[in-house]
Parts: structure tokens; C-alpha cells; sequence
């Protein structure tokens, strides 16, 4: 029978009790805000690794702003995805891509200054960079970012949430060097579906624990 998580806290301590016992070497937690945050800081506290955000921003189309003409994901290089077909079907011209990829990229730098205050960032090359959500659907989103990590030369790249469909995360295996999924229901329906509690973060819950990690690991 499929678990249904309390809240994320729970998700997020349960999932913590996995990783500890794989043992990883220099390992750093890496949330998909919002809603990874609250399971990303249970993950973080009981492994005593650092943590740090990955920000990734939907690039729109023009006049189509639902329709994905890419993504572009923060960091000291930051990553750009981009659909060849949206761009060629929509006739997007590589600067007016340009203009709406610096668009996000702004938003990006507002989101993070928000935050994490200007605190540097948690440097992955070499680690094993553990990337977490509190669950995963299409897992479009989770496969851009994983995609822009791996430029940035971990040793490991660790997909790790509570729940997901078995046939995405199958999809996403050459993306990944390892998997943690506490849930794998069959039919899927949606992520909040899994939880008895599954409220909005909000940006100053995300802002709180990242200040209470930084805080707890000086």
C-alpha cells in the first residue's frame, strides 16, 4: 500500500533515513524551490551536509508565455535548455530568446538574494550533489536542472525524492548516477495526492530555513 505523507517535514526525515545509510562521500543537498526546501532541510540536518537552492525558470515563448521555448538554470555558468522545435515552429530569433533567457536569469538572482541573503554558493565540483523535490511528475523541470549540475563536475549526481511515477524516473535514469524514491504508486495521479498536507511554501518559509541551516552549521 502507497505511504501518504504527513507533510513534507515527515517525507523529508524519511527520505534522510535512506541517505544516511548509503553512505555518501562529501555529499551537498541541492532543493528545487519551493517545495523541496522543507524536504531538502530534513535531508541536510540529519546527513550534516551543506545545502543550497537550484533555480530553474521556464523560458517562454513570446506572445505564448505556457508554452515552453526552453529553461535556463542559475549557477557561476548558468545552463540554458532550449526546444529547437518550439523555436523553429514559433520563429523565435536567437536574441529574442536571449532577451527573455536574461529575463529569468534576473528573476533568478531576485529569487536567490531572497533567499539566501548573499550567502555563496555551495560549491559541488567533486561532491556528490543530491538534488531534491518533494516529488516529481513529468519530471521536466528536475531533468533541466539535473542536466545543468552535471556542467558543473560533481563526482555523484543523486536524484532523491519521496514520491514519483516509476515510468519517469525510468526515463530520466541517464541523467542520473543514483535514485531515491520512497514511493512509486501505480496509478500516479499528482504529488500533492500523496500528502495529508501538502500547503504552499511560501518564499519567507524558504528564506527561514536556509537562514536556520546556515546558522545550525557554523
Amino acid at each position: 500500500m502507497t505511504r501518504i505523507f504527513a507533510d513534507r517535514t515527515e517525507a523529508g526525515r524519511a527520505l534522510a533515513a535512506e541517505i544516511a545509510r548509503k553512505g555518501y562521500q562529501d555529499p551537498v543537498v541541492l532543493a528545487l524551490p519551493r517545495g523541496g526546501v522543507p524536504v531538502a532541510f530534513e535531508i541536510a540536518r540529519a546527513i550534516d551536509a551543506p545545502m543550497d537552492l537550484v533555480l530553474v525558470r521556464k523560458i517562454g515563448t513570446p506572445g505564448q508565455p505556457e508554452l515552453a521555448l526552453g529553461a535556463v538554470v542559475d549557477g557561476p555558468s548558468p545552463q540554458c535548455v532550449v526546444n529547437e522545435d518550439v523555436q523553429r515552429q514559433a520563429d523565435i530569433s536567437d536574441a529574442q530568446f536571449e532577451q527573455e533567457k536574461q529575463r529569468q536569469l534576473a528573476e533568478i538572482d531576485r529569487r536567490r538574494g531572497l533567499y539566501l541573503a548573499g550567502r555563496e554558493r555551495v560549491p559541488i565540483s567533486g561532491k556528490t550533489a543530491i538534488i531534491v523535490d518533494d516529488g516529481i511528475a513529468t519530471g521536466a523541470t528536475a531533468r533541466v536542472a539535473l542536466k545543468a549540475l552535471r556542467q558543473a563536475g560533481p563526482a555523484k549526481l543523486v536524484l532523491a525524492v519521496p514520491v514519483a511515477p516509476a515510468a519517469t524516473l525510468e526515463a530520466m535514469a541517464d541523467d542520473i548516477d543514483d535514485c531515491l524514491c520512497l514511493e512509486t504508486p501505480d496509478p500516479f495521479h499528482a504529488v500533492g495526492f500523496f500528502y495529508r498536507n501538502f500547503d504552499p511554501v511560501s518564499d519567507e518559509e524558504v528564506a527561514t530555513l536556509m537562514a536556520g541551516l546556515s546558522v545550525e552549521r557554523r
